[in-house]
């Protein structure tokens, strides 16, 4: 039981990783130092989708749920529980650099209202 539960909080920890990836840019609006946070989590969120790598939380929580008696599944946290839900036909590595791009464009977008913001302060 306590296998599957550190399972389930690594999948949520995941997700939370994610939308601070994509929405980090929004926190830094309103509190700049979470950059130093938000930037490296922007810059890993990318390579992994643009460059096909493996996030160490998937084999974390496929250990903890054979751990747990369940079964694992094939694949990474994205095809498994996210490209379901976004892309039902799956993962494909064009849909990877599309993401990762997708990544880079909100959180661009958001440096960049940032940036504008602090140039125009007295």
């Amino acid at each position: 039981m306590l296998h599957r539960l550190a399972a389930d909080a690594v999948v949520l920890l995941h997700l939370l990783f994610i939308l601070f990836v994509l929405f980090g840019g929004a926190l830094v609006w309103r509190w700049p130092r979470f950059a130093w946070l938000h930037l490296p989590a922007v810059a890993w969120g990318a390579l992994v989708e643009l460059l096909h790598l493996w996030c160490p939380l998937t084999p974390l929580e496929q250990w903890l749920r054979t751990a747990a008696g369940q079964r694992g599944y094939e694949g990474g946290f994205v095809e498994h529980y996210l490209i379901p839900l976004i892309y039902p036909a799956g993962l494909t590595p064009q849909v990877q650099l599309w993401l990762g791009a997708i990544v880079l464009a909100v959180n661009l977008a958001a440096y960049l209202w940032l940036f504008r913001r602090w140039s125009r302060r007295p």
